[in-house]
């Protein structure tokens, strides 16, 4: 008996030391699986309840005029963001409908920032609602221990006040793109950092561009703010002064604005340094939308439409858009053949012949103009003159006349992506492997800036430009100085820059070859030229107009594109201002006249006498 029941107790002590050894085994586990394999997760999680950073965005820096008027500068604004330390633990997913229906912001919009935050680890805040109103706020507020992940925040907006005046100059910005994060010039930003876009935002986005600071905060375990640790100040960007004349830009855009297709491109260079003055490309568009309008259904409708439509309001015209620059090419071509000595300038007479024929295809000239001499030849502007200019420099002449010039590359114009302006160098092989060779006609062509010939509107400036100026070919440029910025908090200074000139190409020609081409330019605004119209007393312009057809030569199609490009006042220039207005017929009817309005805006400005004058001689008096 006694037995027994020391076998029933050594059993049951047996059973219990099983029990307790498997329940210190599972308690043992359990602290394994806690304090080693998810450690660091939990340890992550009591550390963003205790001690919280909230991020101070930088503001960028502003963008203005030569003369300090402001063109772009950044405005507080509330935004509604992902908090990255909250999300962490929640599957925001199941709450995309609470978001959208308290926030009223498009669901599908909410997917896809959510989306890119799987996508892009690292953020820190990801913003899901700009400008939030009053009712936003409070909304988020109230609803804080329910959705600790959503949170209110004040970040510098960029400002655009003119819209769409200069927006292909400017830019935009926005989010950072995982794209551009795989970049070395990228790679100290995080997702959800804001970058330049396009345009100077863009080219200068590291000095725009400031360097945030940061609130170190103590929060309890609902993520309210207890107590500030450390507060430090962000670093603004710096300002850029830019080349551009304001009251230049407005006249530029006005004048596109009452074109007869409101398409084209008007730019004003100072010939003298290559300073861009004004830059209007139409159609535009308005930066704001860009920044306010990605996350509401009419902001992202707004932005589809301009990729849509076929007028390509986004395409920067100026130094993106390529044409044949028709009669306008017979300058650099003039040029060309007094250097490789075709013509020269005792004997630079050639016929007009109204027109040359070439196998059995007769090209015209608009006139016929007996044997002109250059200077006389491009005052009328004879087709006839330069079809037969051409074929005495062939095509390999052309080509020297290209890199001369450099239009086998982009100009170097502080914007990004510009293209290159595309002539027979860039052709001729294309030609040569699909024709078997490069013809004659082709050579005529070209001559007069037709078939291969595909100029940039800023190439074409250029050109013009230096030949006012003695050859000095310029790079255009839109910085004119970049501000310092004093040290803040932990940051150092921050330097200044101003634009240092780059040395000019120049284009060699003697003064009696400049004093032939100059006098023809001068004669087709001022001695019956193809721009007589646009004369103005005491501030000669010289320069070419140009009318190009956009369809296959021979055919029908729609109306030519018309060109001016010139400087003023003609020995002496100041200033040099193109203009090219899509579809719209003669250069001399529509592009001059577009020129003038932005020569008339400078002559108020810099030469009030001359209007006054001008004025009086109207009325008579």
């Amino acid at each position: 008996m006694i037995n027994d029941y020391s076998q029933n107790l050594l059993a049951r002590i047996t059973t219990v030391q099983v029990i307790a050894y498997i329940l210190l085994l599972i308690l043992g586990g359990r602290v394994f699986y806690l304090q080693i394999i998810r450690g660091d997760y939990y340890k992550e999680k009591a550390e963003n309840q205790r001690i919280k950073l909230i991020p101070i965005p930088a503001p960028r820096g502003s963008i203005l005029d030569r003369y300090g008027r402001i063109l772009v500068d950044s405005r507080p604004s509330y935004n509604i963001v992902f908090a990255s330390e909250q999300i962490k633990f929640i599957n925001p997913f199941e709450r995309v409908d609470d978001y959208a229906r308290g926030l009223k912001v498009d669901k599908q919009y909410l997917i896809e920032r959510l989306n890119l935050i799987k996508k892009q680890p690292g953020f820190e805040t990801m913003i899901i609602k700009e400008n939030a109103t009053i009712e936003d706020i409070a909304w988020v507020e109230a609803h804080s221990l329910e959705f600790p992940e959503l949170q209110v925040e004040i970040r510098p907006q960029r400002n655009y006040p003119y819209g769409e005046v200069l927006a292909h100059v400017l830019g935009y910005v926005g989010e950072v793109s995982p794209k551009q994060l795989e970049k070395p010039e990228y790679s100290h930003l995080k997702p959800g950092d804001i970058v330049g876009k396009a345009g100077l935002e863009q080219y200068y986005d590291k000095y725009l561009r400031g360097i945030p600071g940061y609130r170190k905060v103590l929060v309890d375990s609902r993520g309210r703010i207890q107590a500030e640790l450390e507060v430090v100040e962000p670093q603004p960007g710096q300002d850029l002064i830019t080349t551009i004349d304001l009251d230049l830009q407005l006249a530029a855009e006005a004048e596109l604005a009452k074109s007869v297709t409101k398409r084209g491109a008007i730019i004003a260079m100072d010939p003298n340094n290559g300073e861009i003055l004004a830059m209007a490309s139409s159609p535009s568009f308005d930066p704001n939308v860009f920044v306010k309008g990605v996350s509401t259904p009419e902001g992202r409708r707004k932005i589809a439409e301009y990729y849509k439509d076929e007028n390509r309001p986004l395409l920067n015209r100026a130094i993106q858009g390529r044409y044949h620059p028709g009669s306008t090419w017979k300058i650099p071509l003039a040029v060309a053949g007094l250097q490789q000595e075709a013509i020269t300038v005792k004997n630079s007479r050639l016929l007009c012949g109204g027109g040359i024929t070439i196998g059995n295809k007769f090209t015209r000239c608009m006139g016929n103009h007996g044997t002109p001499p250059l200077d006389y030849a491009i005052t009328k502007s004879c087709d006839g003159y330069f079809y037969r200019l051409g074929l005495k420099l062939g095509v390999d002449g052309l080509i020297k006349m290209v890199e001369e010039f450099e239009y086998d590359r982009p100009t170097g114009i502080d914007l990004p992506n510009e293209k290159a302006t595309r002539t027979p160098k860039y052709w001729k092989p294309y030609v040569e492997k699909r024709e078997g060779s490069w013809k004659d006609i082709r050579t005529v062509y070209a001559s007069i800036g037709q078939d291969t010939v595909e100029a940039t509107p800023i190439s074409m400036l250029r050109t013009i430009a230096a030949i006012g100026v003695q050859g000095k070919m310029y790079v255009p440029h839109l910085m004119k100085e970049i501000k310092e910025i004093g040290a803040v908090g932990a940051f150092p200074a921050r330097p200044g820059l101003t634009y240092e000139i780059p040395e000019p190409k120049i284009i060699k020609m003697t003064e009696e070859q400049e004093a032939l081409v100059m006098h023809g330019l001068w004669g087709v605004v001022n001695a019956g030229g193809t721009a007589s119209r646009i004369r103005i007393p005491g501030f000669d312009i010289a320069g070419k107009t140009g009318t190009a057809q956009n369809a296959a030569l021979g055919t029908k199609g729609p109306k030519d594109h018309a060109w001016f490009v010139s400087f003023a006042p003609a020995y002496k220039p100041e200033i040099a201002v193109m203009a090219i207005i899509e579809n719209s017929g003669f250069g001399a009817q529509h592009a001059a006249p577009a020129v003038r309005g932005v020569y008339d805006a400078y002559l108020r400005k810099h030469h009030p006498e001359l209007v006054q004058g001008q004025t009086l001689a109207k009325n008579g008096l």
